[in-house]
């Protein structure tokens, strides 16, 4: 009587005689790392290009506000950008509203992108100097811009108010630029020394950059 091993052998051998060639899993690994690298590195190097290209992205935004000059020049420049989305907004009608979605998309992106930057730097920085009362009184406002984007975001583009909706936001924005505009930034500029002024035009510069 043959022997368990014996058994065993030759039953492998059968497998293999009758098939010509090794099991499908002699000697291989479930995972073919082999096989797999190819693969891994396609999807690394495309990671790779989508990084670089989105750190170009921010480089060339950033870039362009770099240039306008000191921190409070960026920050009214981006309320002009605001400013001239929502009359890009205003003149639209029921039947544009796949226009409508892109231009509030183009619009809550440049607004987070903006109050991270006065939330983050520059109303701290007015804290720091005394400035609570202003201070507080923005980042308040800045609580009242989301609810207008919520609620537009809830009437939908094709609502028959969604214009009147959008010129109430316009100047609420407008009324808040112009009081950073006019007398809160022109103030605190004021009291700062050269250097304060270039750190936090470099800090509203990283974090828009971080933003963009």
């Amino acid at each position: 009587m043959p022997t368990r091993t014996q058994s065993r052998t030759s039953s492998s051998s059968s497998t293999r005689s009758r098939s010509g060639r090794d099991s499908p899993n002699s000697g291989r690994s479930t995972f073919i790392i082999g096989e797999s690298v190819p693969i891994i590195g396609a999807a690394l190097a495309g990671a790779a290009i989508g990084l670089a290209a989105n750190f170009g992205r921010k480089a060339l935004i950033q870039g362009r506000e770099y240039l306008i000059g000191d921190w409070d020049e960026i920050l009214s420049a981006e309320h002009d950008e605001a400013l001239a989305i929502f009359d890009k907004m205003l003149a639209t009608d029921e039947t544009q509203t796949f226009k409508r979605r892109m231009l509030m998309t183009k619009l809550c992106y440049g607004l987070d992108k903006h109050a991270y930057q006065e939330e983050n730097v520059v109303y701290p920085a007015l804290r720091e100097a005394n400035e609570v009362g202003d201070a507080d009184a923005l980042e308040s406002e800045h609580g009242h811009i989301k609810t207008f984007i919520y609620e537009l975001g809830q009437m939908g583009p094709d609502s028959p108010n969604w214009l009147e909706k959008v010129r109430e936001f316009r100047q609420f924005l407008s009324e808040h630029a112009h009081f950073e505009e006019e007398q809160v930034f022109p103030r605190f500029k004021r009291e700062m020394s050269g250097e304060q002024n270039d750190k936090i035009t470099a800090m509203v510069n990283r974090d828009g950059f971080w933003m963009a």
